[in-house]
C-alpha cells in the first residue's frame, strides 16, 4: 500500500489524519522505496540526526545552569561539572558530541564526494547540506567560546578580528560582534544567544534536507537513477531502519569511549585555565574539525585574502555540482577520479595537521601547497576530468552487475573518447 492510499483504521486516527496528515507521513517513511544496495556509509545520515537531537537536548539542560557572564561563566561550568547531578556526564556528552557530530558529517560529505551524490537531480539537497555544514561551524565556534577559558577567549579574539579585514564595514562588524572595542562580557552574551539559536535553525534545515531527498530519492553506490518502487528497491522499514540502528549502536560505542575514558582527548588543556586578557597562550588553535580551514586562513600572507580563501574553501563545495562535469556519478566507474579523490582526502588531512602546528617554516610551506591543491582539485581537476576521463561501463540496474546485464550507454557515451 502506498502512502497516497494509506487510511487509518480507527475513527480517531481518520479524524486526526484528515486534519494533520502525520500518520500518512509516517506510512510514507516506512514504505519509502530505498535502493537495496546501500552500504554502511549511507547510515551516517541517521547518525547525524541523532547527534543533532542529542546536542540540542544536552545543550538545553546545560543552558539551565550556565551563566553567560564573563565573571561567572568559567565558574558556572565548574559548577555544572561538580555540583549538578550528572552534570559532568551531560557536559562531556555535549562537548564530545560536537566532535562526533563533525566526524559523522565529514564521513557523510566524503561519501557524497565518492559516489557523486551532489550531482543532478540532487543539487538542492547538496546545497542545503552545505548550508547546514556552515551553520554547524558557526555553532561550534560560538560554543567553543562559552566555557570562557584561555583558548575560548583567545580563539574568539583571533577569529572575530578577521572581520576587521573587510573593506569599509570590517571595523563596524567587528565592534558589533564584540559589543564594544574588545572581546568582553557583551561578546560572550552575543555568542551564547547565537549558540542557543543556531541548532534550531539547523534542525529546520535538516527537515528541508530530508524533504528534498525524498523528491528524487536516495543515490546509491552504482550511481544510477532507479524507478520507485522497483526490483532494485526495498521499503525503508524494516530493512534500512535496522541497518541504521546497528550502525548507530557501533557509533555510540565509539562515542561512549571518549565520554567515559578520554573526555578531554579532543579538547585543549588551556581551556581549563580561566580567560585572562593579559596572558596570551603560546599557540592558539581551534577545535580539530576547524583546523583545515584555519590552515588555509594562515597560509595566505595577506589578512583579507586569507579570509577570502577560507570562505572560498566552503563556497567551492556549494558550487561543486556545476564544477564536476562528468555524467557518471560513482567513482566506482571513474578510475582517474578515484585516484584524485584519495589525493583530496589526504590533502584535507594534511591541512588539518598543519593547522594545529605553528605557522612557520616547513609547516607553512606544506600548508600553502595543500591549500593550492585544494582549490586546484575543485576548480581545474574536476572540470577537466569530466571531458577527458575514460570511464567504465555503467550498468542499467542494480541487478545487472550480478546477472551480467547490458550497460547504460547514455551515460558512458562520449566519456571514452
Amino acid at each position: 500500500m502506498s502512502d497516497h492510499e494509506y487510511t487509518p483504521k480507527s475513527k480517531f486516527g481518520k479524524w486526526f489524519n484528515d486534519r494533520l496528515p502525520l500518520l500518512s507521513l509516517s506510512a510514507h517513511l516506512r514504505e519509502y522505496p530505498t535502493p537495496k544496495n546501500l552500504n554502511y556509509w549511507w547510515t551516517f545520515g541517521g547518525i547525524l540526526t541523532f547527534c543533532l537531537v542529542a546536542q540540542i537536548v544536552t545543550g538545553i539542560v546545560l543552558a539551565m545552569h550556565y551563566v553567560a557572564n564573563s565573571d561567572l561563566a568559567f565558574a558556572s561550568v565548574e559548577h555544572i561539572m561538580r555540583d549538578v547531578n550528572y552534570g559532568w556526564l551531560i557536559r562531556y556528552f555535549h562537548a564530545n558530541g560536537s566532535s562526533m557530530f563533525f566526524l559523522a558529517v565529514y564521513i557523510h560529505i566524503f561519501r557524497a564526494l565518492y559516489y557523486g551524490s551532489y550531482k543532478s537531480p540532487r543539487e538542492v539537497i547538496w546545497i542545503i547540506g552545505m548550508i547546514i555544514y556552515f551553520l554547524m561551524m558557526m555553532t561550534a565556534f560560538t560554543g567553543y567560546v562559552l566555557p570562557w577559558g584561555q583558548m575560548s577567549f583567545w580563539a574568539a579574539t583571533v577569529i572575530t578580528n578577521l572581520f576587521s579585514a573587510m573593506p569599509f564595514i570590517g571595523e563596524s562588524v567587528t565592534n558589533w560582534l564584540w559589543g564594544g572595542f574588545a572581546v568582553a562580557n557583551p561578546t560572550l552574551t552575543r555568542f551564547y544567544a547565537l549558540h542557543y539559536l543556531l541548532p534550531f535553525l539547523i534542525f529546520g534545515l535538516v527537515i528541508l534536507h530530508i524533504w528534498a531527498l525524498h523528491v528524487p530519492g536516495n543515490n546509491n553506490p552504482i550511481g544510477i537513477e532507479l524507478k520507485k518502487p522497483s526490483k532494485d528497491t526495498v521499503p525503508f522499514h524494516p530493512y534500512i531502519v535496522i541497518k541504521d540502528l546497528f550502525a548507530l549502536l557501533i557509533f555510540l560505542i565509539v562515542f561512549a569511549f571518549f565520554v567515559f575514558y578520554s573526555p578531554n582527548l579532543l579538547g585543549h588543556p588551556d581551556n581549563y585555565i580561566e580567560a585572562n586578557p593579559m596572558v596570551t597562550p603560546s599557540h592558539i588553535v581551534p577545535e580539530w574539525y576547524l583546523l583545515p580551514f584555519y590552515a588555509i586562513l594562515r597560509s595566505v600572507p595577506d589578512k583579507l585574502f586569507g579570509v577570502i580563501a577560507m570562505f572560498a574553501s566552503v563556497f567551492v563545495l556549494v558550487i561543486l555540482p556545476w564544477l564536476d562535469t562528468s555524467k557518471v556519478k560513482s567513482a566506482i566507474f571513474r578510475p582517474l577520479y578515484k585516484q584524485f579523490y584519495w589525493f583530496l582526502l589526504a590533502d584535507v588531512i594534511i591541512l588539518g595537521y598543519v593547522g594545529a602546528m605553528p605557522a612557520e617554516g616547513l609547516y607553512l610551506l606544506v600548508a600553502r601547497v595543500a591549500t593550492a591543491y585544494y582549490f586546484v582539485h575543485f576548480l581545474i581537476v574536476l572540470p577537466v576530468l569530466g571531458y577527458k576521463e575514460k570511464t567504465l561501463d555503467v550498468p542499467l540496474s542494480l541487478t545487472d552487475p550480478v546477472l551480467g546485464g547490458s550497460t547504460n550507454e547514455a551515460l558512458t557515451k562520449g566519456q571514452k573518447k
